[in-house]
């Protein structure tokens, strides 16, 4: 989950479940055969400076070995709630064509303290939706604690497919008073589209005082070691427990003491493609390296538990996240999308040192922009019009350049027709040299994208002086 959140809670005891309400969803079962999958796709978040706290993605070939994608620049930023996320998961429909992105609405790089954050935080998930893993949804908050009495946070989310009951048992760590006693505990639900919920229960609740944030399971093929899923959680260690129902009794099988030595939690599971072997990922919150793998062929077995150093992560520091096993053709999507993207910045025809670029949110043109993703942006098909163009942010991805009462904002994406066509433009032939392009307003035809005392308007243009004003060279 993070660093230094809420004191570091102790946390020891026994674990119990507790069964949800049925949710059924009329998702198809997989084949029985284990699916092809070629390479590893990881969704996480890179710490609490600026722009750490939003959703990364990295890929690997061998599941060791991990490349930032996007240019090591965010893929997804969140607009709403504390607008930061934390602590992302990857899921995958049963008939493999949906996925969700679910995680912490928290922004503890906005000022937060980690008190008020578990007292007084967000009591919802932001959940993303796409259909190919490169084209996601606006988000949406999903209030999974809305309705747990004194709830101070919803922190941590995890989600799995119960093939028993069809449908996913999503579950997530809450602070909260029970029987007199107010900690974390995890809570779960059932769920089929991440948008409603059965009522949330208590699914884990350590003895006593202790409390708990940080848990993930994984179904292991012919139940491997004895049990069909094992979960790891963070107590004072990572402890590792194995069960044959999600929501039976889960048995101890021992914890990573000996490997970890403590400063360690965000347990994240990932199997091998090639091989019946898996990394349990621990995120060393207490040295500030990020994650770390443990190996093991038999996760019931936890002295057989292993550590490495034949692992790299990539130039961005890797937090709390999740590992999807990809297929061929979601990891063809996925490459061609975010491994080497294009990005292009708009120049000034008569200020040729000054690009547009945005400024908390406001639109202009200036010389030696810093940071310089503030200055670039995806050419995309017209949010209004395929055949237009529209203009998303690199740093602040699904925000677009939007026109506002003839003024210009880089605004989050809306799902409205308003918005859609407000962030839409004609390109056409350069008003003062055709060997360089200006645009139309999508919605307003005769008015042109340019600059007035170095600020982005939309105007009519008449003038030489207006001309070379709405003007831009599109570069890299």
């Amino acid at each position: 989950m993070s660093a230094s959140r809420s004191a570091r809670l102790s946390r020891r005891g026994l674990f119990t479940a507790a069964a949800a309400a049925p949710l059924v969803a009329a998702f198809p079962e997989l084949a029985a055969a284990q699916t092809a999958y070629t390479g590893y796709l990881m969704a996480h978040f890179i710490g609490e400076g600026t722009g750490g706290e939003q959703i990364y993605l990295s890929h690997s070939d061998n599941g060791l070995n991990w490349t930032d994608l996007n240019r090591s620049q965010i893929v997804l930023r969140s607009p709403i709630g504390t607008q930061g996320v934390r602590d992302p998961i990857i899921v995958r429909n049963q008939a493999g064509n949906r996925y969700w992105i679910v995680a912490t609405d928290l922004r503890i790089g906005s000022g937060t303290s980690w008190g008020d954050a578990a007292n007084n935080g967000s009591r919802n998930l932001v959940v993303w939706e796409s259909t190919d893993l490169v084209n996601w949804s606006t988000p949406w908050l999903l209030g999974v604690a809305n309705s747990i009495g004194d709830a101070g946070n919803a922190w941590a989310p995890e989600a799995i497919w119960d093939a028993a009951a069809g449908n996913f048992l999503l579950y997530w760590a809450t602070n909260s008073t029970l029987n007199g006693v107010k900690k974390h505990r995890i809570w779960s639900a059932r769920t089929t589209d991440f948008r409603t919920i059965t009522a949330p229960q208590v699914y884990i609740n350590l003895a006593g005082t202790e409390g708990l944030i940080d848990t993930q399971i994984v179904e292991v093929p012919a139940s491997t070691g004895g049990y069909r899923y094992y979960r790891a959680s963070k107590t004072t260690q990572i402890v590792i427990e194995g069960s044959n129902a999600l929501t039976g009794t889960w048995t101890r099988l021992g914890d990573l003491a000996n490997l970890t030595g403590g400063g360690v939690e965000g347990p994240m599971w990932q199997k091998f493609n090639d091989r019946t072997e898996w990394a349990l990922w621990l995120d060393q919150y207490a040295t500030g390296r990020g994650y770390m793998p443990v190996l093991t062929t038999n996760p019931a077995a936890v002295s057989g538990y292993r550590t490495t150093s034949g692992y790299s992560l990539g130039a961005n520091l890797k937090r709390h996240g999740f590992v999807l096993n990809l297929t061929q053709a979601e990891e063809t999507r996925v490459l061609g999308r975010y491994q080497a993207p294009t990005w292009n910045r708009l120049q000034s025809y008569n200020f040729q040192d000054r690009y547009v670029r945005h400024a908390n949110l406001d639109v202009r043109i200036d010389p030696g922009v810093s940071p310089a993703a503030d200055a670039q942006f995806r050419l995309v098909p017209g949010l209004a019009s395929s055949s237009a163009v529209s203009f998303e942010s690199v740093n602040f991805p699904g925000y677009y350049l939007r026109h506002v009462n003839y003024d210009f904002v880089l605004a989050p994406r809306e799902t409205t027709a308003q918005y859609s066509a407000d962030a839409t433009f004609n390109r056409v032939a350069g008003l003062a040299d055709a060997s360089w392009s200006s645009f139309t307003s999508y919605n307003y035809p005769t008015r042109y994208l340019r600059h007035y005392n170095y600020l982005l308007r939309l105007d009519p243009v008449s003038t030489a002086t207006e001309r070379g004003d709405a003007t831009f060279r599109v570069t890299s």
